[in-house]
């Protein structure tokens, strides 16, 4: 597109070409409405894509979001996108040491196997009685909840109602999420594998008066209705390329190499500046929908900025030649890594690197989760490395707060990878180092990822991953309808920084396509 073309008037400029941003142009292009995106990289998906990120190796993986939960089934079949999704055999494994013993939980592969393994780690029924009841809870929750994510934003009264359980509604949604892992579970290691839900991208304690840790774990137990997270088939590009191929055919126009630097508006029309490498270009519009952070919105805009963001996690990915073998030789290595293999995640474990990170020192045991997308999905992977035994692994860092590497960015990161691999290692029955795949100029295949790389490579606030704090999913002050308002009634939220943003689940992009719909007369 050239500047010339990009004068002419849509009936909506999206600025941001991520996967929420995608969602809202194929609905108001497929809906009839002119629809021009402005996407400053030179490719669409933002958090959401694969690439081949070691030279020469032809392995295409989910470089920055993984797993699929959030998305609904409405917004597949809406769009007709081409995209499936895999169950993972296992839900997830924790190896731990007891009594000298190396040991650990697995979860899953059917309901008599995963009491078997609570029962080898417990000694009793006891904590797999309680794994049921409160999981039967979060269950009962996700299946009233989650369907509101695509319809106009209940009143809290409203979603109480809704979920019509005190005892859930008090566990979720008012006290501190440690008093519920703690009333209901007795044992340290199934109290971290509870937790850690709570704490994926977000910097908490369990007992945060402020509920930080409840609003991320809420998202992550009611995705589908199930909380079940799943596999990708292709990797999550081929999420973002279904959609940018659903919005391109029914007429909007994507615009890579765009970057919007103004937006203005009085409430009913708006034009939005943007800059290519050949100068700068206006684009009239109704409607202007940001799938950026709500920083970026203030930037377009020239509005105060919200308090600043912070993420907290640490990404790497890796290809291993093979997966290696564990020191709890009663778990196969297939097993272990197809479901989240949790790293240095005991309640305690999660506690203490908490505290050493907001002090402001890195964690000495930094607690990290990893899974193996080339085991439920191998066509990530070329057919011969396929053949060979060839594996990813893609590692999330939790308590590792973009403060922490402001002193000394490239230095904090290689001591936090280290650290993190070294508590992998032991629980390995050979070093992670021996399994590496490398590159074709002979270097190992892992990279790493801080939260400042995450904001320099993508524009997330400090690497915030859900671009602020994470809402409840009722109404809020100043959200509107559908909880993409801003204080331009023509200019919404369509990304992550929305009411129920948050993860890969094109719900903001749905909910502002739609709020736009309702409001120019369907």
């Amino acid at each position: 597109m050239t500047a010339r073309e990009g004068s002419r008037e849509y009936d909506a400029v999206i600025v941001g070409g991520g996967h929420n941003g995608l969602v809202a142009a194929a609905y108001l292009a497929r809906a009839g409405r002119s629809v021009l995106v402005l996407e400053r990289l030179d490719h669409t998906g933002g958090a959401a894509v694969s690439t081949r990120p070691f030279t020469g190796v032809d392995a295409r993986l989910s470089r920055y979001s993984y797993l699929v939960s959030l998305l609904p089934r409405k917004i597949v079949r809406d769009l007709e996108l081409d995209f499936r999704v895999r169950a993972r055999t296992v839900s997830s494994y924790t190896p731990t040491v007891r009594d000298g013993r190396p040991t650990g939980l697995l979860v899953g592969g059917g309901e008599r196997r995963t009491r078997e393994a609570f029962v080898r780690l417990t000694g009793s029924d006891h904590e797999y009685a309680a794994w049921q009841r409160f999981y039967g809870m979060t269950r009962r929750v996700a299946r009233r909840v989650f369907p509101t994510l695509t319809e106009p934003l209940p009143s809290r009264e409203e979603l109480r109602r809704r979920i019509d359980d005190e005892e859930a509604w008090r566990a979720l949604f008012e006290e501190p999420l440690g008093v519920a892992v703690e009333r209901h579970f007795a044992d340290d290691l199934v109290r971290g594998v509870v937790l850690t839900d709570a704490l994926i991208g977000t910097f908490a304690d369990a007992h945060d008066p402020a509920l930080r840790q409840n609003r991320c774990f809420l998202y992550h137990v009611i995705g589908g209705g199930t909380g079940a997270w799943d596999v990708p088939v292709g990797g999550m590009g081929a999420l973002t390329d279904a959609l940018a191929a659903t919005a391109r055919a029914a007429g909007a126009v994507l615009a890579t190499g765009h970057e919007a630097v103004r937006i203005g508006t009085d409430g009913r029309a708006a034009e939005v500046t943007y800059r290519t490498a050949h100068g700068e270009g206006v684009a009239a519009t109704r409607h202007v929908l940001v799938n950026a952070s709500p920083q970026e919105l203030a930037a377009l805009t020239g509005d105060t900025p919200p308090a600043p963001a912070e993420g907290a996690q640490l990404k790497v990915n890796m290809l291993l030649t093979r997966l290696p073998e564990l020191r709890d030789s009663a778990v196969d290595p297939r097993e272990a890594f197809a479901g989240t293999f949790h790293i240095a995640e005991g309640y305690r474990q999660l506690a203490t690197a908490y505290a050493e990170a907001a002090s402001g020192r890195p964690p000495a045991a930094p607690p990290s989760e990893i899974y193996c997308h080339s085991l439920t999905d191998p066509t990530i992977l070329a057919p011969d490395l396929a053949e060979r035994g060839y594996q990813t692994l893609t590692l999330f860092g939790l308590h590792t707060p973009a403060r922490l590497f402001a002193r000394d960015h490239d230095a904090v990161r290689e001591e936090l990878l280290a650290a993190t691999l070294a508590q992998l290692d032991a629980h390995l029955a050979e070093p992670l180092a021996d399994c590496l795949a490398t590159d074709a100029d002979g270097r190992p295949c892992l990279e790493a990822k801080s939260p400042l790389d995450l904001e320099r490579d993508l524009g997330l606030p400090g690497g915030n991953i859900f671009h602020r704090e994470l809402a409840w999913p009722y109404a809020q002050e100043g959200a509107g309808r559908w909880g993409v308002a801003t204080r331009h009634a023509n200019v919404l939220l369509c990304g992550a920084g929305a009411v129920r943003g948050g993860g890969v689940s094109g719900v903001p992009g749905h909910n502002a396509a739609m709020a736009v719909l309702e409001a120019t007369g369907g």
